[in-house]
């Protein structure tokens, strides 16, 4: 089980600019609690046909994922593992509004048929004719890094060579609402509740690699200990310390219990790397983790890391990137740690 697994391509639809790094250079900053996502112009990867009974996260998904294979060359993956919180949430409301106010009789059924979480995975293997691996994981903000999880262990395993991994979720006011009534978004929280479209090729090829997942881990309800040892072994699989990681990524995204509890564990496992951010950027969901891959994946590939990522009184280093480690934890249950690096 040592055969390295690259990432070929990475694309996300988010509340920054579309299919491009332009949030590198010159971000676009919200100063409301909420907003959709800015889509690009999906006529050049769906026709009008199609796109008249397709909802809006599957043609999301689709314009990323072709972005993707075709930065990659792959055109039919030999696996399709989707991570969603919510699949495609927008089309159940359809659906179920239409029940509760217009009864049984007159009810669409493309609504309920693109309702179901593993929707998206399936159009995807259906455009691209793909017949094997596919699976969806649907576990709330840890659903991006199961779905990573699985693609990194079957990779090792040599069961596949490459996959194509993405993380779909939309936001819609309704549930919105909701999670402001329960305390995860809004409130007191500094930054933006928002939606996220994201997907990436990993190969086994290093010709075409942008750069390398090293090692990765999932944890449920680890103690401290349990995960400084996750820590440890992930770094030592890669053959590195902590004082080669140029900067930890967390989810820190202005939520006072959040941020509270990210710092605690940060300051215990990583004192002197310096954090790095993304939500403020990007927002929050139940697939914002994945743009924490993007990101890093991204900074990586263009060996700087933005300024406007950086917090905390850690300075970078006078370098060019070259391990970045996410840090990612949800409710103080689930964690991930996942290791990028830029050496093939």
């Amino acid at each position: 089980m040592n055969n390295r697994i690259y990432i070929t391509g990475t694309s996300q639809i988010s509340i920054q600019e579309p299919l491009c790094e332009q949030w590198m250079d010159s971000p676009i900053s919200y100063d409301v609690k909420y907003t959709r996502a800015i889509d690009p112009n999906f006529k050049e990867f769906v026709s009008p046909i199609e796109a008249r009974r397709m909802g809006l996260l599957l043609k999301r998904a689709v314009a990323t994922s072709y972005t993707v294979m075709k930065e990659s060359g792959i055109s039919q993956p030999d696996a399709i593992i989707t991570g969603t919180g919510l699949g495609c949430i927008e089309n159940t409301e359809l659906f179920l509004n239409a029940l509760c106010f217009e009864g049984e009789n007159m009810l669409k059924p493309t609504y309920f048929m693109q309702s179901t979480h593993n929707t998206i995975g399936s159009l995807l293997a259906i455009r691209t004719k793909s017949h094997g691996y596919n699976v969806t994981y649907a576990h709330k903000g840890i659903s991006f890094d199961s779905a990573l999880y699985d693609a990194y262990l079957q990779m090792r395993l040599n069961k596949i060579s490459n996959a194509l991994v993405g993380s779909h979720d939309e936001m819609t006011p309704s549930y919105f609402k909701l999670l402001q009534k329960v305390g995860y978004v809004g409130g007191d929280m500094e930054g933006v509740c928002g939606e996220v479209s994201m997907a990436a090729m990993l190969e086994n090829d290093s010709s075409k690699a942008l750069c390398t997942l090293h090692s990765m881990r999932v944890l449920y309800r680890p103690s401290l200990q349990k995960l400084e040892k996750a820590v440890e072994q992930v770094l030592q699989e890669a053959g590195i310390t902590m004082d080669d990681v140029d900067g930890v990524i967390t989810g820190i995204n202005g939520n006072r219990k959040n941020d509270e509890e990210y710092s605690r564990y940060t300051e215990e496992l990583f004192p002197v790397t310096a954090k790095l951010r993304y939500k403020h950027l990007f927002g929050e969901c139940y697939s914002s983790s994945s743009l924490a891959f993007y990101s890093a994946v991204q900074c990586l590939r263009h060996e700087r890391i933005p300024l406007g990522m950086v917090y905390g009184n850690v300075q970078l280093k006078d370098r060019k990137p070259e391990y970045l480690l996410i840090f990612n934890q949800q409710e103080e249950k689930n964690f991930s740690i996942i290791l990028l690096g830029k050496q093939i």
